[in-house]
């Protein structure tokens, strides 16, 4: 049973038959005394034609999953199995991180038998799974003075999947990508990659392409006993594998402008492997810290991104230690050939680095190694203000951060990886723009 406001009003009123009978104090009690019955009385009367919370069904209609950002409709159909008109209030049990819009109750007034259907929009603040166990109706009776409860079991989970924001610079990157497979009249050769096919010679191509067999079976018919010069087209090397290994410990909880360094990881993530995925190179992902919190290994095409959003939107970073020492073993089981292994990861303390450090020279003895990291712009802005002393002592500050970060950077190159440093909507693009210029290169 709970009581309402309107309850509350009414034996407020009281106050006014007791300041207009009430000449004394006995006659006040009693004028008191009788308006508290009243109430009372007029209060169960209204309880007991209240209908049944519990003669309700309650069936819940909610989309599978969504983007981080994007609003949503959560429906309940409720069902009065009574024989009474049901004046119900409904509180779902939606967690704040779900982004209820407006109040969370609603209103319904449902006939006998009959259902209605009652809609509300979410737009989660939060990834992963925002859930819902029960929700609680309240009937009222028809003056509104008290109300039967209940609390009904209706499961409810709702994914919310990393927004990836970075996908708007997947056009501009394929379109590279198009000229470095020769879809395009642009033909890159580079170290390592195939051949593709033969055509004439234009003034500008590297003469260390004329396919000189060729051109001697390709005779000139505007020039008798001459002959057409051939030159042999490249792309790049297909089939090449890239392993994504996200660093998911405490450093990557920390927070870069307006996200954790763990977002913006997952957006880099994505947006190399939507573009590897379409230049033919097989992509898994590994999602670690000292376990192995999220792995998609074999999956291709549209496939691959699914999974892999899965995978990361149940995912938060563990305020621990990353123990490098177990990633070799896990790119090893991921593949025995030749890979580009993506590290993301925060390199910019010798502190936190000395792990990464020590089980490099492992990685790069049988791969190419790239570690990408998020650089952090308020300390580029920190480092020139001078107005005060505060400001100076957090210039130093700023500038000793950045001699950190260039002095880890300096010996990850030292031991035969590369770096990618930026800001967190910087950092997406130029691990692409890495991974295109490897592509080129035929470094893969």
């Amino acid at each position: 049973m709970a009581l309402t406001g309107r309850f509350s009003l009414l034996v407020a009123l009281g106050v006014v038959p007791v300041v207009l009978l009430g000449r004394d104090p006995g006659t006040a009690w009693a004028v008191l005394l009788g308006w508290l019955a009243l109430a009372l009385v007029l209060g169960a009367a209204d309880l007991a034609v209240a209908a049944s919370p519990r003669r309700v069904a309650i069936e819940r209609e909610l989309p599978p999953r969504l983007r981080l950002g994007e609003t949503v409709r959560s429906e309940l159909v409720l069902r009065n199995l009574g024989g009474r008109m049901l004046r119900a209030e409904v509180r779902d049990g939606w967690p704040p991180s779900a982004g209820v819009h407006g109040r969370n109750r609603v209103r319904a007034d449902v006939p006998a038998g009959e259902g209605r259907r009652l809609v509300q929009a979410l737009t989660p603040t939060r990834r992963g799974d925002r859930t819902t166990a029960a929700v609680t109706v309240r009937s009222h009776g028809p003056l509104g003075l008290w109300a039967r409860q209940a609390t009904l079991s209706a499961p409810g989970r709702l994914r919310v999947l990393p927004p990836f924001h970075a996908r708007a610079h997947l056009p501009s990157r394929l379109t590279r990508l198009r000229e470095l497979d020769g879809r395009t009249p642009l033909l890159v050769r580079g170290q390592g990659t195939e051949f593709d096919s033969l055509r004439e010679y234009v003034r500008g191509d590297d003469v260390r392409s004329i396919d000189w067999r060729a051109t001697a079976r390709r005779s000139d018919p505007e020039s008798p006993g001459s002959a057409k010069l051939m030159v042999r087209t490249w792309r790049p090397e297909r089939d090449r594998r890239i392993v994504i290994v996200v660093d998911t410990s405490r450093t990557a909880a920390a927070r870069i402008g307006d996200e954790p360094r763990l977002d913006t990881a997952f957006e880099a993530a994505l947006l190399l492997a939507a573009l590897a995925s379409h230049a033919g190179d097989r992509v898994d992902l590994l999602l670690w810290d000292r376990r192995l919190r999220g792995r998609v290994h074999g999956a291709t095409g549209a496939d691959l991104l699914s999974r892999m959003v899965d995978a990361m939107a149940g995912v938060d970073a563990e305020l621990i230690e990353a123990d490098w020492a177990g990633v070799p073993a896990q790119v090893r089981a991921v593949t025995s050939r030749r890979a580009l292994v993506v590290l993301l990861t925060a390199a910019d303390a010798p502190g936190t680095a000395r792990g990464l450090l020590a089980v490099l020279p492992q990685l790069t003895a049988r791969h190419r190694v790239v570690v990408a990291s998020v650089a952090d712009p308020a300390l580029a802005s920190a480092a020139v203000r001078r107005d005060g002393l505060g400001e100076v002592y957090a210039a130093a500050a700023a500038e000793r951060g950045r001699l950190d970060a260039d002095r880890v950077a300096a010996a990850v190159r030292r031991l035969g990886a590369s770096t990618v440093s930026a800001g967190p909507a910087e950092l997406p693009p130029a691990l692409a723009d890495r991974y295109l210029e490897l592509k080129a290169a035929g470094e893969l």
